[in-house]
C-alpha cells in the first residue's frame, strides 16, 4: 500500500485517497516509484494503469509525459479504455475473434467490429491486479486469469514488474505460465506526450521519430494483417532516418495510411537474435528537448499515432486532442494465431512467457 509520506512528497500532485476504492472485494490504490534524480512514476493496480511519469525538460522543469487521469473514477470510466493500461491476454487484433489451437476452434468477444481487440472488453486493462510495492522504485503486479476468461483457454498466471532506474528508465518485465496450451501477447498501451500534458496537450506531429525496422505489416480496412511483411522503403512508414511524425501522416493516396487513419501498424523490428533486448524506437520533442527511447525483447512494435483522440479531459485540467500522444506497444505480431508464418504467440504448460520493454526518458 502506498504510504501517506509518499503522498505528501508526490511531485505529480496525485493523492492516494483519490485512487482508493474497493471493487468486488478487491482494493484499488495508487503506488509511486521514485529514483535518485527525484523523478516519479505513479501507477494504479486497476489495469496496471500508468497515471503519471514526471521527468524534466531541457531547462530542468518537470512535467507529466503520459496521458491518464487524476482519480480512480475517471480512470475506470475514461472514453479511451486502453489509455496507458496493461493489455492482455492478447494485445492487438485477432481476425473475427477466432483462432484454432490443436485442432480446436476458440471464439472470443468481437469488440472491434468483427474482430477481437486487446483481450476483449474486460481484458487485463479492466482487471484489478494484486499489488506489492517491493521498494521505492519497484512495483510488482500479479493477476490470475481463469481458464476461458474472455474465451481464452488455460489458467494463466501473470506477473508484471514495473521498475524505475536512476537513468530515468521505466522497465517493464512480464512473465506468464499456463496449465493448458494458450495464446499470449502482453503489452503496455502508454499514451506518451513527451512535450508534456497541457490544455490542450500539443500535437505529436512535430516530434522527430526513428524506428529501427526495415519492414512493417500492412493491414486491411479493419486493421487485420494482410498476411504479408513489406519493406518500409519508399513508403510513409520509413522512419529508419529520423523525420517528423507529421511529415507523411496525411499523405494522400496511401492506402495503408488510410486503413489506419494514420499510423496504427506493427513494425517488424531489426533483430540479430530472437528475443534479444534491442533498440526499437526513439522520439525527440524539439521544444521541450525531451527524448524517449524504446528497447524491447519483442519482435514487433505497434506504432499508434492517437488517431481517434477526442479532446477528452485528463489529469489536472489537461485535455487530450486527436494526435496528442504516441504509443509504442511492444508485442508479437497482430493476428499471429491465424498467420502461421508470423512468430508464434502460443504458450504451453511448462514454458514461461517472458518479455522486457524499456522506455528511457532523457533530454538533448
Amino acid at each position: 500500500m502506498a504510504t501517506t509520506n509518499n503522498q505528501i512528497n508526490s511531485i505529480s500532485n496525485l493523492k492516494v485517497e483519490d485512487f482508493q476504492k474497493i471493487v468486488e472485494g478487491k482494493q484499488i490504490s495508487l503506488y509511486f516509484l521514485r529514483n535518485n534524480k527525484g523523478n516519479e512514476i505513479a501507477i494504479t493496480n486497476y489495469g496496471g494503469t500508468i497515471v503519471a511519469i514526471i521527468v524534466p525538460d531541457k531547462n530542468g522543469k518537470k512535467g507529466n509525459v503520459i496521458q491518464s487521469h487524476d482519480n480512480i473514477n475517471d480512470v475506470m470510466n475514461k472514453p479511451e479504455e486502453y489509455l496507458s493500461t496493461l493489455i492482455g491476454r492478447y494485445g492487438n487484433r485477432i481476425c473475427k475473434g477466432k483462432f484454432t489451437l490443436d485442432g480446436k476452434e476458440y471464439t472470443l468477444v468481437q469488440n472491434d467490429g468483427e474482430n477481437s481487440l486487446h483481450g476483449g472488453p474486460t481484458g487485463f486493462h479492466k482487471r484489478i491486479w494484486d499489488a506489492e510495492q517491493i521498494d521505492e522504485r519497484t512495483l510488482k503486479l500479479h493477476y490470475f486469469s481463469a481458464d476461458m476468461e474472455e474465451g481464452f483457454p488455460g489458467n494463466l498466471d501473470v506477473s508484471v514488474i514495473y521498475s524505475f532506474t536512476d537513468e530515468n528508465e521505466l522497465v517493464i518485465d512480464y512473465t506468464g505460465t499456463t496449465d493448458k496450451k494458450t495464446i499470449i501477447n502482453l503489452t503496455n498501451h502508454g499514451y506518451f506526450s513527451i512535450a508534456g500534458i497541457a490544455n490542450p496537450t500539443p500535437t505529436i506531429e512535430d516530434l522527430v521519430c526513428e524506428i529501427n525496422a526495415d519492414y512493417f505489416i500492412p493491414v486491411d480496412n479493419t486493421c487485420i494483417p494482410l498476411g504479408t511483411i513489406i519493406p518500409v522503403e519508399g513508403t510513409p512508414f520509413d522512419f529508419r532516418t529520423p523525420k517528423t511524425i507529421g511529415q507523411d501522416i496525411d499523405k494522400p493516396g496511401d492506402i495503408q495510411m488510410k486503413n489506419g487513419s494514420g499510423y496504427d501498424h506493427c513494425y517488424v523490428l531489426n533483430k540479430k537474435e530472437v528475443g534479444e533486448l534491442s533498440f526499437a524506437a526513439r522520439i525527440f520533442d524539439p521544444n521541450s528537448g525531451r527524448t524517449m527511447e524504446v528497447w524491447t525483447t519483442e519482435p514487433g512494435v505497434q506504432c499508434y499515432s492517437d488517431n481517434w483522440g477526442t479532446g477528452q479531459p485528463g489529469t489536472h485540467g489537461a485535455t487530450y486532442p486527436r494526435r496528442s500522444a504516441i504509443c509504442f506497444e511492444a508485442q508479437r505480431f497482430p493476428d499471429s494465431p491465424n498467420q502461421p508464418h508470423f512468430p508464434s504467440a502460443v504458450l504451453a504448460p511448462g514454458e514461461v512467457y517472458k518479455q522486457k520493454t524499456i522506455y528511457k526518458f532523457g533530454v538533448k
